[in-house]
């Protein structure tokens, strides 16, 4: 069992920046692939971006792509999402996750173990 514990969120204008993080705990796996989602009210749980750590390799959603970026420090057990030239439509529960397959992770249904969420406001 891993846990996860992100912290980070808060409330910014449009155009601001904010930077998520994620810690892990536990058993975590090697290679992992680990991600971010977000959900608002009404609305499913969506992929944003994840790595992986086997290759280093990073994937976005494109309403975040060139904006946000997701990276990893392995000696801290640490997934960030630097999050730059923020829109209202970001608004939302950031969520971390791990457990899925590299071939998965994009995936809400795949992944064993969530935080509890951080939120994230961008207002007009």
């Amino acid at each position: 069992q891993v846990l996860l514990v992100e912290s980070g969120g808060g409330s910014v204008q449009a155009g601001g920046s904010l930077s998520l993080s994620c810690v892990a705990s536990g058993m975590i796996s090697s290679p992992s692939c680990m991600a971010w989602f977000r959900q608002t009210p009404g609305k499913e749980r969506e992929w944003v971006a994840n790595f992986y750590s086997g290759d280093n390799s990073t994937y976005y959603d494109a309403s975040v792509k060139g904006r946000f970026t997701i990276t990893q420090d392995n000696a801290k057990n640490t997934l960030y999402l630097q999050m730059n030239s923020l829109k209202p439509e970001d608004t939302g529960m950031y969520y971390c996750a791990t457990g899925a397959s590299w071939s998965f992770c994009r995936s809400r249904h795949y992944h064993s173990s969530w935080g509890q969420g951080t939120q994230v406001t961008v207002s007009s």
